[in-house]
């Protein structure tokens, strides 16, 4: 029996999240796990009039990359990658793995060659209408500590696709998000206090972004690039960063000028350094960003869901997005979460803004 909230979730990152046009071309990306989220998307496609384009892959493909993949499947792209990518109108990629640790033996510093070879296509992409979602698997399910119904209860409560009118619940979250950019107009220092953390940076002329849905499904932030060379302090996060295939836990980061001076995790340091080590840019912050999702509220592993969790800020090493202001380049962009739910505080220009994960008005 099909779940109607797979319908809805289609309905929403066709018609909400990336507008859909009919004559637009959308290529779909997933597992074949997905299959069921991948079919509704293509139909919803088909009734407006656009043209879908579906990629799905078995899983265990990427495995196979690492293990067999020879040095030019590392450093260049094929004509078949960038011409898809110069075609399409839009994107809609879905995570859907069924094990989410079956990178964890792969060569790190492949893993940093061929993301680096990637991302210029990447940012053709993101200049272009997309979105990423997530279709509940088990492998999910069990990085979540969840069982599959329960954790397909969150997925889809996180995306409002159980909402009568899910667009209605995306644009209120919107208007609230809204008020906060507005408070925060002007500002220049943004401090964030915490066990193991403190931590400095200007945002003076950078543009906060309200992020409800149009990019990420779920969203639920607001975000912007800190002065490149502002920052300063410490930092320590709560919870693990899992990384192509990889879960680094006990991170803990010291900022000087702007630049991580010191590293440390108490599991996967190595890891840690391989990618703060791929280029200049890749120990700066291109991101802070401010989970304000209610519906979020426990860490499932998954840095798609963990960066909205209300109550939360997130730290991402590398790339900035041109659209706050921020100018750091880097083939990185990695979120790292601080929970301040419990004795966590944000001032903006010393005035206190957020307390123990909620805001004061």
């Amino acid at each position: 029996m099909s779940d109607p909230r797979v319908a809805n979730l289609a309905k929403i990152l066709v018609n909400y999240s990336i507008v859909v046009k009919r004559g637009m071309t959308v290529t779909i990306g997933a597992t074949s796990a997905a299959e069921s989220l991948v079919t509704a998307c293509y139909e919803e496609l088909l009734k407006i009039g656009a043209y879908p384009v579906v990629s799905m892959t078995p899983p265990g493909l990427t495995e196979a990359l690492y293990l067999y993949g020879q040095p030019h499947h590392f450093d260049r792209a094929t004509a078949y990658q960038k011409a898809t990518v110069r075609l399409a109108d839009a994107s809609i990629r879905i995570q859907s793995e069924t094990n989410t640790r079956a990178l964890s033996g792969a060569d790190p510093k492949k893993q940093a060659r061929l993301s680096k070879t990637m991302r210029p296509l990447s940012n053709v992409l993101l200049q272009k209408s997309w979105v990423l979602t997530l279709f509940p698997t088990m492998a999910y399910a069990q990085d979540a500590e969840m069982s599959l119904r329960a954790f397909e209860d969150f997925v889809y409560g996180a995306t409002f696709a159980t909402e009568d009118d899910p667009v209605r619940a995306w644009e209120a979250i919107r208007k609230e998000q809204d008020v906060l950019i507005r408070r925060l107009k002007g500002a220049d220092e943004i401090r964030i206090v915490g066990p193991g953390t403190d931590l400095k940076m200007s945002v003076r002329k950078r543009i906060f972004i309200n992020s409800a849905g149009t990019h990420n499904m779920p969203s639920g932030e607001i975000f912007t690039g800190p002065i490149e060379d502002s920052v300063e302090g410490v930092v320590q996060y709560d919870f693990p960063v899992c990384n192509a295939g990889r879960e680094i836990d006990g991170i803990r980061l010291v900022f000087k000028k702007g630049v991580v001076v010191e590293a440390s995790a108490t599991k996967n340091e190595d890891f840690l350094k391989a990618m703060l080590d791929m280029d200049p840019g890749a120990r700066r912050l291109g991101e802070l960003g401010i989970g304000t999702n209610r519906n979020i509220q426990k860490f499932i592993k998954n840095i798609l869901f963990d960066e909205k969790i209300g109550g939360t800020i997130h730290l991402a090493l590398g790339k900035s997005y041109p659209e706050t202001g921020g100018v750091n380049k880097s083939a990185l962009h990695w979120d790292m979460i601080k929970d301040l739910r419990k004795g966590g505080a944000i001032y903006v220009d010393g005035k206190l803004f957020q307390k123990d994960g909620k805001f004061v008005r």
